[in-house]
């Protein structure tokens, strides 16, 4: 791999940034002054500086972020603030995008990423990833209407895959897990039992929980262990 083709894909300038700071001698390879950024390296083995920083080596991104009320899980839009406008300079060069997506009023955890095959995976029905959701609803919640959201409820003629519902004591929040991802599901799913959502936060995706330590538009990147648990979440397969 190109120097230049490197530092763009960690996100730490363009090519053309590349190529000045290489001509005055802000690049180093293994210790050593590069004068051209076209210069080939292997990112798994050798040393990268630029101007003084050590730039490790990352195939793949992936960032936990709590998402706030009225941005949109969007890469880019002419109108509405994206999910993205939320990250670093360096962090927003580096092709994220969001896995999955959360409306514009739900608030809570949002997985960005730029591995394409492993987001597809994660989203794909027949993996029946989990996603947990906290919410708060207009009317007390029966037992028949719980039965009936954990059964499956009628949306345009399908219905919804089983699902799990735990109820606080005022039987008006509680938690509720989706193995799928329809349109608007959680707000419909409710108005399906003459209901409404009044609150809808996402606290867990594929087994990972939502950081407390973050504010509402914070984010990180992922720990290794919860990157283990996102990759074994997208290849059920490979835990057999």
């Amino acid at each position: 791999m190109r120097i230049d083709k490197f530092l763009t894909e960690m996100g730490i300038c363009s090519r053309t940034e590349a190529a000045k700071a290489a001509r005055i001698g802000g690049i180093a390879v293994d210790g050593k002054v590069v004068k051209k950024s076209d210069i080939h390296i292997d990112p798994n083995v050798n040393k990268i500086t630029f101007l003084g920083r050590e730039i490790n080596y990352k195939k793949y991104t992936y960032i936990m972020l709590n998402k706030p009320d009225g941005y949109i899980s969007a890469t880019d839009d002419p109108r509405e603030k994206t999910v993205l406008e939320l990250l670093d300079d360096r962090h927003r060069r580096l092709g994220l995008f969001p896995c999955g997506r959360l409306d514009k009023n739900t608030l809570g955890l949002l997985i960005l990423t730029n591995d394409g095959e492993l987001c597809h995976k994660l989203l794909s029905p027949k993996h029946h990833v989990a996603k947990v959701y906290y919410f708060h609803s207009e009317r007390m919640i029966t037992d028949d209407d719980k039965k009936r959201l954990e059964a499956g409820v009628n949306l345009d003629g399908e219905l919804t895959k089983p699902a799990k519902l735990e109820l606080c004591d005022d039987k008006m929040s509680g938690r509720l897990t989706l193995t799928e991802g329809k349109f608007h599901q959680v707000k419909r799913m409710l108005e399906a039992v003459c209901n409404k959502i009044t609150y809808l936060e996402r606290v867990e995706f594929a087994g990972i929980p939502l950081d407390s330590s973050l504010e509402r538009g914070q984010w990180r990147e992922l720990t290794e262990a919860e990157e283990n648990i996102l990759k074994a979440s997208g290849n059920p397969s490979a835990e057999k």
